[in-house]
């Protein structure tokens, strides 16, 4: 597991109960998977945003995870909603994933993830700024 260097994010994993927060942990793995796969993409700082844990890079655009208590089975990984992203993923991956709005890609608790292209998601966002000129992507 990738240690925490901020305490506020960590306190927030640990408030999440033991299966989501095991959930998320696993989400924030294939965060930091990507990354280090990837030399394309900078330094990813983690903190809160919106009191969710948020993966933030300089040439990315800002990719967010969380659990809500008015859904207890279900946890998501959002992404900016001024962007393309979303309308792209689901353009991609409708069949792979269960998208809310602009913003949202949401999983099930006993859903079964594709994450090969749950990482060219998060790849593409934390590359956004480097890409966003493509097709599918351009403003």
């Amino acid at each position: 597991m990738t240690q925490f260097i901020n305490n506020d994010v960590e306190e927030k994993f640990n408030s999440y109960p033991d299966d989501m927060k095991e959930k998320l942990l696993e989400l924030r793995e294939i965060i930091y998977d990507v990354v280090k796969n990837e030399d394309i993409i900078d330094n990813v700082e983690e903190a809160l945003k919106w009191n969710e844990p948020s993966f933030i890079t300089k040439n990315g655009s800002t990719i967010r995870i969380d659990w809500k208590k008015s859904k207890p089975n279900q946890y998501s990984i959002y992404f900016n909603c001024k962007t393309k992203l979303v309308e792209t993923f689901r353009e991609l991956f409708s069949d792979r994933f269960s998208f809310e709005g602009n913003r949202e890609i949401v999983f099930q608790k006993n859903e079964v993830i594709d994450f090969d292209a749950l990482k060219y998601c998060i790849l593409l966002s934390l590359t956004y700024h480097k890409r966003k000129h493509l097709h599918m992507l351009d403003e």
